[in-house]
């Protein structure tokens, strides 16, 4: 089957999670806590076709008002397809950026006041759900770190993309900034490099002392 999310068509199936829909399609859901549910980044509005999608459970009704799953939210980890139809939503960055773009001012202001009523509003019962699924075994924190170490970069870069799309005229300052902050790592390895008399890199640095860095050689060593 087809949904569509921020107009995209993804290919999809019944039994599918929203978010690894979007994930296998390359369609913008956001997972910065890789799909916990300990977050918000994976927010969405179903415009359309809600009766397709599985019911909101107790994570979901943690973190979202009354007001929000009356305006169609929903959070793209925890919602399932349970049959086939026509599925549209939106997601809550391009719902901004449409704002914006169409420099939609009242529009803008009632967002901003959703927005901030579900976080005030939600916040205890979010936090009391995540300690609730901890001691209940149902949420490991070592395993929600690494997810949400492994969600960063592509939430980053999702991120950036969407920016630079609604603000094309910032792609070259963006450039810029990330080339300097490139040379000042260099440099700042070569200081340490020098100071230390040996091979002391920054992370994401090429010290231009040394070159790159070499690769090092992991040897597995065992124990009787």
């Amino acid at each position: 089957m087809t949904i569509y999310i921020n107009d995209k068509p993804c290919e999809a199936q019944v039994g599918d999670l929203l978010l690894n829909t979007a994930k296998n399609n390359k369609a913008h859901i956001g997972y910065i806590c890789g799909g916990n549910a300990i977050c918000q980044s994976c927010f969405v509005y179903v415009l359309e076709g809600a009766d397709c999608l599985s019911q909101p459970g107790e994570d979901e009704k943690a973190f979202i008002s009354d007001k929000l799953f009356a305006e169609g939210g929903r959070l793209a980890c925890r919602t399932t397809i349970i049959k086939e139809g026509t599925v549209r939503v939106l997601t809550r960055a391009e719902k901004f950026r449409r704002t914006v773009l169409g420099l939609n001012v009242p529009g803008f202001i009632t967002y901003a006041q959703t927005i901030g009523y579900n976080v005030t509003t939600m916040l205890p019962s979010g936090v009391s759900s995540i300690v609730s699924r901890v001691q209940s075994g149902r949420l490991n924190p070592v395993d929600s770190l690494g997810k949400i170490a492994a969600g960063l970069g592509p939430a980053s870069l999702l991120a950036m993309n969407n920016f630079v799309e609604t603000f094309p005229f910032m792609q070259m300052p963006l450039d810029l900034a990330g080339n300097a902050a490139k040379g000042a790592l260099n440099a700042a390895s070569g200081v340490l490099c020098t100071v230390s008399g040996g091979r002391f890199h920054l992370p994401g640095s090429t010290c231009p002392s040394h070159g790159p860095q070499e690769t090092i050689e992991r040897v597995p060593i065992k124990s009787k």
